[in-house]
Formats: C-alpha cells, structure tokens, sequence
C-alpha cells in the first residue's frame, strides 16, 4: 500500500498516450540548454529558461 505523502514518480500536467515517446528535455539535450530540432527542413531551437519553462522559436 502507498502512503499518500510519498511522491510519485514523474508526472505531466495533461495525459499522454500509451503509445507516444516521452523524453526528458535533460536527456535531450545532454546538459545543455537548449538544442536544435529540424523538422521538414525548417529549423527549431529549443530553449530551457531559468524559470525551467521551454520555449520553442523557429
């Protein structure tokens, strides 16, 4: 039985789908702050503040 004062292991604040891949930004970028994403030959950067929010630009 769980205690109720336990954390729980990561949680998101919407559901995601069985089937999507999760990632951690941590895990994405390697330490860095942010990393550069090509997607359909456009380039994204994304970027981690220091309020630990994400912010994606094109």
């Amino acid at each position: 039985m769980e205690d109720q004062n336990t954390p729980q292991k990561s949680q998101t604040a919407t559901s995601v789908p069985a089937s999507t891949n999760v990632i951690p930004f941590s895990q994405l970028a390697h330490g860095a702050r942010e990393v550069i994403i090509e997607h359909e030959g456009q380039v994204y950067r994304l970027r981690l503040t220091r309020n630990g929010k994400l912010i994606l630009n094109k």
